[in-house]
C-alpha cells in the first residue's frame, strides 16, 4: 500500500509543471509568480477572432502568378500559438467537399473574405483529421486542432487547423 502511494504521488509530481502566471495583477509584477496546472491530457488555447488580428499585412509581388497579394508579418501574440493546440468558433465554409477541403470563418458566408470584404484573418483553412463528415455553408461549430501559421504558401490560408475535429460542444 506504501509503495503505490509513493508511485501515485510521484507520477504526480512527474505529470504536472508550473507555468508563469499571466496575470497583471501588482501582486505578479512585484516578483516571479507562478500558478500550478497540471501538463497532463490536452490543455488547447481557446482563442478568438481577435486574437487572429494580431497581424499586419504589405503587397508583395509574386512572380509565379504575376500578382501583387497581401503578405502576412504575425504579431507576437499569434506567433506563440503556432503549433499549439487551439479551440476556435466559427462558421464553416466548404470550399471543395470531394476533396474535403473547408475553412473556418468569423463571419457567415455572406460576410466572409472571400464574398463579404472581411480582411484574410478573418478566415481558417481546416485540415481534418478524419475524412467523412461533410459540412453545410454556415454550420457553427467550434473545432480544435493545431495552429499553423502560413506567410509563404500563396495557395494556403494565413492561418490553418491542422489535425481539425469538432471539438465537444
Amino acid at each position: 500500500m506504501k509503495s503505490l502511494l509513493v508511485a501515485l504521488l510521484a507520477s504526480t509530481v512527474v505529470l504536472t509543471g508550473f507555468i508563469k502566471s499571466e496575470q497583471k495583477d501588482e501582486k505578479a509584477e512585484s516578483g516571479n509568480k507562478f500558478r500550478y496546472r497540471a501538463l497532463v491530457g490536452n490543455n488547447p488555447v481557446k482563442i478568438s477572432w481577435e486574437t487572429l488580428r494580431d497581424v499586419t499585412f504589405k503587397k508583395k509581388w509574386y512572380p509565379e502568378e504575376s500578382v501583387y497579394m497581401l503578405y502576412p508579418t504575425f504579431g507576437p501574440n499569434i506567433n506563440k500559438l503556432n503549433g499549439k493546440e487551439v479551440l476556435l468558433t466559427g462558421y464553416i465554409l466548404p470550399i471543395d467537399v470531394e476533396s474535403n477541403l473547408y475553412a473556418l470563418s468569423a463571419f457567415p458566408f455572406s460576410a466572409c473574405f472571400f464574398c463579404g470584404g472581411a480582411g484574410p484573418e478573418s478566415v481558417v483553412g481546416l485540415k481534418f483529421k478524419k475524412n467523412g463528415r461533410k459540412f453545410k455553408t454556415d454550420e457553427r461549430h467550434t473545432l480544435r486542432g493545431i495552429m499553423k501559421l502560413n506567410a509563404d504558401n500563396i495557395y494556403e490560408l494565413n492561418y490553418n487547423i491542422e489535425g481539425a475535429e469538432i471539438a465537444e460542444e
